[in-house]
């Protein structure tokens, strides 16, 4: 699936601009181990740019700030979770206080729930 190149722009200047809990998440996601978790930061994906994401896995990682409590985010969110689910897309949210009070637990529940699709992916195929 393709973005358009004004999506694609736009996440490549979010890479320069973090927040901290994604810088913090990032630092532990960036690092590439043999099990086959591969995260990509800001990455856009049709109309949407996610926090993370994994292809091999189809899972996109959304921090959520103060902010993802309006309503009229929430509403956004709600939006975007049904197209990313409609295009195959889990969407795995964590609250940025989550991340800031027990980042090593945050990060190895991400890799825990790729690889848990990566798998399913894999018996679905046999």
């Amino acid at each position: 699936m393709r973005s358009a190149n004004i999506t694609v722009k736009r996440a490549r200047a979010l890479r320069r601009e973090m927040t901290a809990p994604e810088v913090m998440l990032w630092s532990r996601l960036r690092r590439r181990l043999d099990d086959g978790a591969v995260f990509r930061r800001q990455h856009a994906l049709g109309p949407y740019i996610l926090d993370f994401f994994c292809a091999r896995a189809r899972l996109a990682v959304e921090i959520d700030g103060a902010g993802h409590s309006e309503p009229a985010q929430a509403a956004h969110d709600r939006r975007r979770d049904a197209w990313l689910r409609s295009n195959g897309v889990e969407v795995y949210r964590i609250p940025a206080g989550a991340v800031f009070s027990d980042l090593a637990n945050v990060a190895d529940g991400v890799r825990r729930r790729a690889l848990e699709r990566i798998a399913a992916e894999a018996w679905k195929a046999r």
